[in-house]
């Protein structure tokens, strides 16, 4: 399975690029913000992305919302630094499919990813 990941902070791909490789996933295209992502999009198919909020150039809702005009199926997780409810509603509003503060423990975001692909491979 080939996960994107997309987060303007290196430190931070870098740490949950290792937890998706402790998790099996091992196959982690990388982009530092929204237009890199939509730009790797054009020549990469990932089966799921992992997209945070906060970013420059793009930010993750802007991302999700311009992904979605074209890829309505693969499964998205947005990812933030805080629990704001009303930020949460807007991410699913914008096609966001899950949901997970930083700092995650390896095991929440095995749930999440397992939780999200279950949701979507049943819709």
């Amino acid at each position: 399975m080939k996960i994107m990941l997309v987060d303007d902070s290196k430190t931070m791909r870098h740490i949950q690029k290792s937890v998706l490789i402790q998790l099996g996933y091992s196959d982690v295209v990388e982009a530092c913000d929204g237009q890199e992502a939509m730009d790797l999009l054009e020549t990469t198919t990932p089966d799921l992305l992992l997209v945070d909020w906060g970013m420059p150039n793009m930010d993750g809702l802007s991302l999700v919302k311009a992904f979605r005009q074209s890829d309505t199926l693969t499964p998205v997780i947005m990812v933030a630094s805080e629990p704001n409810k009303s930020h949460v509603a807007e991410a699913i509003k914008a096609g966001a499919d899950n949901y997970v503060v930083k700092p995650f423990t390896p095991d929440l975001l095995s749930q999440r990813i397992q939780e999200t692909l279950a949701q979507t491979q049943a819709a």
